[in-house]
């Protein structure tokens, strides 16, 4: 990376989908979000093209009055190609064997290459940019293994430093 970054996963969602909305209390974490990292020398917003992360990122860049840009490469990692009635037993076994791929899914090593491909591109030596992503592969950008993963927020904010060094931010009262 070139410069540091605020990696962002999105606020409380209505669902998983790809358009799945904020919740009330999403639209809240996003405004909150928005007024904690107003003031932190923020000059680009990267975004999963998916609604929860645009509308997580809205209420920051109108703040600012930046440009939310997409980046496909930070959208959710598939896990299976199919509904799994029993995900998260599959989940924890996707991070105990990052080569795992179930049919229709993406492997975490394929997932994790993507992703930091993203924060690569996303970061700015001249300034601070917000990229803002999902659960699963916020999680595997930081390294965490299924517990990590776990207890992550809705919204989290980790501050990445160009050393690969991540720190949580607790950007709430």
């Amino acid at each position: 990376m070139n410069g540091p970054l605020l990696l962002v996963r999105h606020a409380r969602a209505a669902g998983q989908a790809p358009d799945a909305p904020l919740t009330a209390q999403g639209e809240l974490g996003a405004a909150q979000l928005a007024q904690a990292l107003a003031h932190r020398g923020v000059t680009r917003i990267v975004s999963s093209p998916w609604t929860r992360a645009v509308e997580t990122a809205r209420p920051l860049a109108e703040r600012l009055g930046l440009k939310i840009e997409t980046d496909e490469r930070l959208t959710e990692r598939v896990l299976s190609g199919v509904n799994l009635a029993d995900w998260r037993t599959h989940l924890r076994a996707s991070f105990a064997d990052p080569a795992l791929a179930l049919p229709g899914g993406e492997s975490g090593q394929v997932a994790r290459a993507r992703i930091l491909a993203a924060l690569e591109e996303a970061s700015d030596r001249s300034g601070l940019t917000v990229v803002l992503t999902h659960g699963n592969l916020m999680a595997l950008a930081l390294g965490l293994d299924f517990e990590g993963w776990a207890a992550l927020g809705n919204p989290d904010v980790r501050r990445l430093e160009p050393s690969g060094r991540a720190e949580r931010l607790e950007v709430y009262p």
